[in-house]
């Protein structure tokens, strides 16, 4: 009988989803993390203070690429599983996600919470960064491209993968305002529009 075995499970931590966390990581994909040599090499020694900073100096791009018919996991990719280990506490995550100095933190700390978080904390997380324009390098089709911020966060909403991540289920929005847990979203094109009617209507007073 075979026996299998999953590498790099994350120790003394809550399951998330039922699991834990690093399982949230296809078992394909997370293999061939663990046998890279950049995770070998510079993840596996990592905290949560030094990941950041080796988010900061050294992650510039988003993705997996594929090399001899095989996908491959680009520093991004690594440093998410190694997160995923750590389970950081929440308001730590929740302050890389604001934090406007390096766009690399939000991205992976956005991708942390989609993978993590119930469905009301994700929208309430996320959705303010879909006024950050803020342009990030991401790996498509063997190609590396330009996108927003914003485009890159929309996905996370819209789709139920990310690169070769298979994205946990998320509850629409629309069903969470019917059950009132929560509050319609209001655009900032749609504020902008209110703000000008209301100043045009005080003109006329």
């Amino acid at each position: 009988m075979n026996i299998i075995t999953d590498r790099g499970l994350a120790q003394n931590t809550q399951k998330l989803h039922g699991v834990n966390p690093v399982l949230l990581i296809e078992k394909i994909l997370r293999e061939r993390i663990l046998d890279s040599l950049y995770w070998q090499k510079d993840c596996v020694p990592l905290n949560i203070l030094t990941l950041l900073d080796e988010t900061v100096l050294h992650v510039h791009l988003l993705g997996t690429y594929s090399n001899t018919g095989r996908t491959r996991p680009t520093r991004f990719i690594c440093i998410t599983l190694k997160l995923l280990q750590l389970q950081p506490r929440d308001d730590i995550v929740d302050y890389l996600t604001v934090q406007a100095d390096f766009k690399y933190l939000t991205a992976l700390s956005a991708l942390y919470i989609r993978l993590t978080r119930p469905s009301v904390q994700i929208y309430e997380k996320l959705e303010p960064l879909l006024n950050d324009r803020r342009k990030i390098n991401y790996y498509y089709d063997n190609e590396a491209r330009v996108m927003h911020m914003d485009e890159y966060i929309d996905g996370l909403l819209t789709q139920n993968k990310f690169c070769d991540l298979i994205l946990p289920r998320l509850i629409s929005r629309d069903q969470l305002e019917d059950q009132e847990l929560l509050e319609p979203r209001q655009s900032l094109m749609q504020s902008v529009f209110d703000e000008e009617v209301q100043r045009e209507e005080e003109k006329t007073v």
